[in-house]
């Protein structure tokens, strides 16, 4: 890989972190090590290149295909790192190319093309950003290498461990799911932050259900409504990494515990780690989603997806959309294309009841009543980043943590008297979380108990508010969040210090610090 350090517009493993984390402490040293490999990469920026990519005009305008533009189809190419962690690597396989013989270049050529054919074919949309940007991806990438992801130009494949995970290539559905992020990124930008960053999860996980389906041949009755259900091997086989049919039970065992995603808003988890919960609150989009699908019956990416696509790409969605505004721009879109007393729009009503959204299904026009309470004023909707002068996104969102904020720190009598010092014996947590699968590590320890150079480190870090100052700069800043990637957490009695940064707000020496103090566990 270059030695590049370039921010990044998405950056997204397909493994949920708390499933990392919880394989890194393995008593298998080659599992183990495969997990905290992957844990590694993301966590260092290492697989961090900048998307060249503009966001579709806005307000909703969507592309205008010439004649032509989809039966020329999807443009692929397909490299093999052949176990190194260089990008792209070498070439084996470009359009129209014939098969090499090699499984996982046959996979992933093929995912993409399905993908592609999916949104081109049911939405008329040509690729990712609407306008043709070619499909590329790396096959072989490291050595047992347990994740797959999305870095905002390509996808990249590990063959995984052989133990746990096999091959990446093979699930379909997380081919998708990767490829989905790019599709947002270029419509409605979601916040990859609480709700918003929870549909942005899920309407990956819902467009690489269809695309899986769409190959398959499937109804909505037919589908098993799993993500990720080909990459568990072994004694894991037929669990999954998330189930969207019934949120919490994907998987079960010793190795990855247990599925922590709800199912229902009386459920939802409120939380500092993992982006506010992304990976674990989009169980409850992802279930209204499946509930409307099956409901209709008949292809999911027909009445359930159309909607779906049109709202993600319409006028009305913003970059900080809440499970309520969501909800509404559905029922309002079904209402629009199917007329107020349809099946569709008491589908759509249902779904999002039952899931704990809205409350009542009434066919009345008037649109659905939420039951979760809002603020008075929730102040003005967070536009999608739209492009400067370059054609490139913008690099920063107007609008996030403001005071009072995830991770903002007041500071009063007590730090001002405190500043500076730290004392003998002074303890840290540390949190990590995030990730595809939203896993969580934690550490709690005492400075006086890590080596002689981390000590020195935490000293000067936190002696000097340093912190603090990257905290204030990213919300001062509002910096563009990447899905897939970690959220740290810092936490300190003395000096007084509480802390969520968000990994791409950090330096690389200060992430290679929290990295090391947690793998220390």
């Amino acid at each position: 890989m270059t030695g590049d350090h370039l921010p990044t517009a998405y950056c997204c493993s397909i493994v949920p972190p708390h499933i990392l984390e919880r394989l890194a402490h393995s008593a298998d040293a080659e599992i183990a090590d495969a997990a905290r490999q992957a844990l590694r990469d993301v966590a260092e920026g290492m697989l961090h290149r900048r998307a060249h990519a503009a966001p579709e005009s806005r307000p909703g305008s969507k592309p205008r295909l010439a004649p032509g533009t989809l039966e020329s189809g999807p443009q692929r190419l397909i490299c093999d790192a052949q176990g190194g962690t260089t990008l792209p690597g070498t070439q084996v396989r470009g359009e129209g190319e014939p098969d090499t013989g090699d499984v996982a270049v046959a996979e992933a050529y093929d995912g993409l093309g399905d993908t592609w054919q999916l949104f081109a074919d049911a939405f008329e949309r040509n690729s990712l950003d609407g306008r043709g940007l070619p499909l590329r991806a790396t096959v072989h990438y490291g050595e047992n290498y347990d994740n797959a992801f999305w870095d905002g130009t390509q996808m990249v494949f590990g063959d995984g461990d052989g133990k746990i995970f096999g091959r990446f290539t093979a699930s379909l559905d997380v081919i998708g799911h990767e490829l989905a992020h790019g599709v947002t990124e270029h419509t409605a930008g979601l916040m990859y932050q609480g709700q918003p960053g929870a549909l942005n999860e899920s309407m990956s996980d819902v467009f690489g259900s269809m695309v899986k389906q769409r190959r398959l041949g499937q109804d909505a009755a037919d589908a098993d409504w799993l993500i990720g259900a080909e990459l568990l091997i072994g004694e894991l086989a037929g669990q999954a990494l998330r189930s969207m049919k019934a949120p919490g039970t994907a998987y079960d065992s010793p190795l990855l515990g247990k599925d922590p995603q709800p199912g229902h808003m009386d459920d939802y988890v409120e939380t500092d780690d993992d982006h506010g919960g992304v990976h674990i609150n989009s169980g409850i989009p992802n279930r209204a989603f499946y509930l409307l699908a099956t409901a209709l019956g008949g292809a999911s990416w027909e009445a359930p997806g159309r909607i779906w696509y049109a709202v993600l790409t319409g006028p009305g969605i913003s970059a900080d959309c809440d499970f309520v505004t969501f909800a509404g721009l559905t029922v309002d879109e079904a209402i629009g294309q199917y007329g107020v007393q349809s099946p569709e729009v008491a589908a759509v009503k249902s779904a999002w009841a039952q899931v704990g959204v809205l409350g009542g299904a009434e066919s009345d026009g008037e649109g659905p009543v939420p039951v979760v309470d809002l603020p008075a004023d929730p102040g003005e909707p967070v536009p999608a980043p739209v492009p400067d002068d370059s054609g490139e996104p913008s690099p920063e969102w107007p609008g996030v943590p403001e005071e009072g904020g995830v991770g903002h720190h007041e500071r009063g009598p007590d730090d001002m008297e405190h500043e500076g010092e730290v004392p003998a014996g002074a303890v840290v947590e540390v949190t990590r979380s995030g990730g595809v699968a939203g896993l969580t590590a934690r550490r709690s320890v005492a400075l006086d108990e890590l080596p002689a150079p981390q000590q020195q480190q935490w000293r000067s870090v936190l002696g000097n508010r340093t912190l603090q100052t990257l905290d204030a700069q990213a919300a001062a800043s509002a910096a563009r969040q990447h899905p897939d990637t970690y959220c740290y957490g810092v936490s300190c009695p003395t000096p007084p210090t509480e802390v969520s940064i968000r990994e791409q707000d950090l330096p690389d020496d200060l992430k290679a610090l929290l990295e090391e103090t947690l793998r220390e566990a």
